[in-house]
């Protein structure tokens, strides 16, 4: 319902425009004023839609009245009517915007016309604004999937040149990567977003695939941890008790440069789900006084490290050992007897991996590790065993391409079924973890992006090169809820599907056109 402001200071002259506003089709919010100060009083905490005012009035005049109302709303619409012909009062009245100007005695059928035309302005003003919107909003998602999956920086600065600006990337302050077994964020993501909008956590989202999603954080907070709990609540709320959620929360944001290094930080940190921990949260960064709440017991970083071991994921043993070293670094309590037993430990499911050592060789390093002054020296003899184990690591590269290059050709040739990492990892039998790691780096992606990639381009090709309908390609290449499918096309292109396929038709037939001249 539009609102209109009816300013004269002729009660008759206002009960008369009433009238003919209320036998239109058009129901209106109508509000009085009997000159133009009054008016300036109620626009000064109101908004009207249309402003119907007359020229000649006691304190401010009706022009000035436009003028000043103008200021304060630019997008409302103004008609003034008078009992004037005078070309200036005219001209005066189109230099402030003025879209009607009716002269006294007011014809109806002429003033109800004049409505009706300012109605149709202000509709298509409008559905204007929600189309610039709703583009802003689709090229804005693209941006930020872009950068998510590690197009460079410069490559978008010109694509958005003059048709959005990058300034938006640099108000966000926080990333949390979301993750949750199943298919939640393509079934429920706006159920989160209006649990995060309930609990007061204000973010930008991005999907990023069926398991997981980015929330964009523009303020700072000293209690991230806390953040990351209740958002994990609102994850477990919605899932249900079978599903497993996790949040890995990023280092802090300064600048629009930082944030693909922060996205890769937070897919870094989801990989230690994969080591069975008790802990769903995971972050980049906390308190020393925290450090209690997030040391593991030596038994479950044992466990780790010969699971890494086994799988040979150098990357995430180094991190496990680091852990175990900072944990007796920082908790000074303990005997020298009981932490080089603990080493020694260590020492031992390193031994049983390096190819050429014995029992002897592993009682003669145990010997000097007991024989040591302090941590130091034992993080010297642990370091210079993970180095060997390494070098037999490397010398194996040619089996780990082999099985990438499985992987790859399983998601190529099956990436309309379900997949997931714990399947593909079963598939070469290695941990998932490891799979993640090794696939990282030989393609530069993690799985989910190579995967969603891989999807995203069969359906362009099928848009391109087949008449299949929008819901059937949907099924073909993984997806199947239909609209979940156009919004991961729309946030990866840039544009929905249908569109896609229209821009690939229009330029065919243009194509033809030219080949016809």
């Amino acid at each position: 319902m539009y609102r209109i402001l009816i300013v004269d200071d002729e009660k008759i002259e206002r009960t008369g425009l009433r009238l003919l506003l209320g036998k239109m089709d058009q129901k209106f919010e109508i509000t009085e004023a009997v000159n133009g100060k009054e008016a300036l009083e109620w626009l000064s905490c109101n908004r009207a839609d249309i402003l119907v005012t007359d020229i000649r009035m006691p304190f401010v005049d009706g022009l000035e009245l436009v003028e000043q109302a103008a200021r304060l709303y630019p997008d409302m619409k103004a008609m003034v009517f008078s009992g004037y012909g005078e070309f200036e009062y005219a001209r005066r009245a189109m230099r402030f915007g003025v879209e009607e100007y009716i002269l006294k005695p007011v014809n109806p059928t002429e003033f109800q016309n004049a409505i009706k035309k300012i109605i149709r302005v202000l509709e298509e003003s409008k559905q204007e604004k929600s189309r610039r919107q709703t583009e802003g909003s689709l090229f804005k998602e693209y941006i930020l999937n872009a950068i998510f999956n590690g197009t460079d920086a410069g490559e978008l600065e010109k694509r958005a040149a003059g048709i959005y600006p990058m300034d938006f990337l640099n108000s966000y302050r926080r990333l949390m990567l979301l993750e949750v077994s199943g298919d939640f964020f393509e079934n429920k993501s706006s159920q989160l977003l209006g649990g995060l909008k309930l609990a007061g956590l204000n973010a930008d989202y991005l999907n990023v695939s069926p398991q997981q999603g980015i929330l964009l954080f523009k303020s700072e907070s000293d209690e991230w941890k806390e953040t990351a709990s209740r958002v994990l609540g609102i994850l477990e709320e919605l899932s249900g008790k079978d599903a497993k959620c996790y949040v890995a929360v990023s280092s802090g944001l300064k600048n629009r440069s930082q944030l693909a290094e922060r996205c890769r930080e937070t897919e870094l940190l989801m990989e230690n789900r994969f080591y069975g921990l008790d802990s769903h949260i995971f972050m980049a960064e906390y308190d020393v006084e925290c450090a209690d709440d997030v040391q593991l017991d030596d038994n479950t970083l044992i466990k780790q490290i010969q699971q890494d071991v086994r799988t040979k994921d150098m990357l995430s043993l180094s991190e496990h050992v680091d852990r175990l070293f900072h944990n007796y670094r920082q908790n000074v309590g303990f005997s020298q007897i009981y932490v080089k037993f603990v080493f020694s430990s260590l020492l031992k499911v390193l031994y049983e991996a390096i190819p050429g050592k014995n029992d002897r060789d592993l009682n003669e390093e145990m010997e000097v590790l007991y024989r040591t002054a302090d941590i130091d020296e034992i993080r010297r003899i642990i370091e210079k065993n993970i180095q060997l184990l390494e070098q037999e690591t490397q010398t194996d590269s040619g089996n780990i391409h082999r099985e990438v290059e499985e992987v790859k050709r399983y998601i190529n040739t099956h990436y309309g079924e379900e997949i997931s990492i714990e399947m593909l990892a079963e598939r070469v039998f290695l941990a998932p973890s490891y799979l993640s790691t090794i696939f990282k780096k030989e393609t530069g992606q993690n799985l989910s992006k190579f995967i969603k990639i891989c999807r995203m381009e069969k359906a362009r090709e099928m848009l391109e090169g087949t008449k299949d309908k929008i819901v059937s390609i949907s099924e073909k290449v993984g997806y199947p809820n239909v609209s979940y499918f156009c919004q991961s096309f729309r946030e990866y292109y840039g544009m929905t599907p249908q569109k896609y396929r229209d821009q690939g038709e229009n330029a065919e037939q243009d194509e033809e056109a030219v080949a016809l001249v």
